[in-house]
């Protein structure tokens, strides 16, 4: 596995893309397996934005600054990313709104992804040797090991916390 940050990054969108073509690809009555599969993207999010949150845009902040706008904007995707995977976590599969709560989080979240992967990580590689990339890289890793899953945890709720304070 490499552990260059943009690659860490790219191979998560990959797997979070899957768990949606998964969820899309159930019929109407599938409510178990899509809140299986839910319950998949739900725990692949958590992780992923913490990872982001804590380590990757702080430092994209700090060695790319005229890249700023693009942070911020990240922070208030995943800020809405984490209020609909809150709701979706409290929501039962057979709910009402299962299906459509899932479907906006999905278009958010691919959104999110294009912009990072078309518009910012080519100017952050640009901007960045490969070593810095390890090195930002191997940070999210070892903060991986400790991510939360869920986003109930503490972790995952100072997060959700500290995108509305700050």
């Amino acid at each position: 596995m490499s552990s260059d940050a943009i690659v860490i990054l790219r191979d998560e969108h990959k797997e979070i893309r899957k768990l949606f073509r998964d969820f899309k690809s159930q019929g109407d009555n599938a409510v178990k397996t899509k809140g299986k599969i839910v319950d998949k993207i739900i725990e692949a999010l958590t992780v992923h934005t913490y990872i982001e949150n804590e380590v990757m845009y702080p430092e994209i902040r700090k060695r790319v600054p005229e890249l700023e706008d693009d942070i911020l904007e990240s922070y208030e995707e995943h800020h809405v990313a984490d209020v609909l995977v809150v709701e979706l976590a409290a929501l039962s599969p057979d709910a009402e709104r299962f299906d459509a709560k899932t479907t906006v989080l999905i278009e958010n979240v691919e959104h999110h992804i294009e912009e990072e992967e078309d518009e910012w990580f080519p100017k952050v590689r640009e901007a960045l040797s490969r070593k810095e990339l390890r090195e930002i890289g191997e940070e999210m890793l070892r903060r991986r090991e400790k991510a939360p899953r869920r986003p109930s945890q503490p972790s995952a709720l100072k997060k959700t916390v500290d995108a509305i304070i700050k």
